[in-house]
């Protein structure tokens, strides 16, 4: 898959990474693709929260070793 943007919260902990991924899909535009880098076993759950509750969409949830990769749909 090949996201629009990238977002790389490697190091940081929950809720960082759901507040700064609320913060860029803002400043995309309709239907562009995110993907959420991150080592916090804590995203695998909180990440589809925030898509439901947010109305955008998770299109795939991929761990790589220790890095775990978000691919998210502005739908919101």
């Amino acid at each position: 898959m090949t996201p629009d943007f990238s977002l790389d919260t490697l190091g940081m902990f929950c809720p960082i990474p759901v507040i700064l991924t609320s913060k860029k899909i803002k400043e995309l535009a309709q239907g562009q693709i995110l993907e959420v880098l991150s080592d916090d076993k804590g995203i695998k759950k909180d990440m589809p929260i925030w898509c439901k509750n947010s109305g955008n969409t998770l299109i795939e949830l991929l761990e790589e070793g220790n890095v775990i990769k978000i691919y998210l749909r502005k739908t919101a």
